[in-house]
């Protein structure tokens, strides 16, 4: 599954554009944000790319996790949120 890495920094409409990409070509994409603020720019992007293919008939669901990743060689608690067609 491809992972897309998320800072607070991120455009969501670029995010959106991305994950949207991701399901039509694979049907499923991994979305990771450590941070509120990266949180925050994860789950409006999926908002908008639920938005860009719900015209194709394509309804997304979004299941919530942790993950642990390593940044700077420091361990760092991640939220992923798994993206895919209903």
């Amino acid at each position: 599954m491809e992972i897309l890495k998320v800072s607070a920094r991120s455009l969501p409409n670029s995010v959106a554009g991305a994950i949207a990409g991701v399901i039509r070509e694979k049907g499923a994409v991994e979305v990771q944000a450590v941070g509120a603020g990266a949180s925050n720019q994860a789950v409006k992007a999926v908002a908008i790319a639920r938005g860009y293919l719900a015209p194709a008939g394509i309804d997304l669901i979004c299941v919530p996790a942790f993950a642990n990743v390593v940044i700077d060689g420091d361990e760092r608690t991640a939220i992923k949120l798994i993206v895919e067609p209903r």
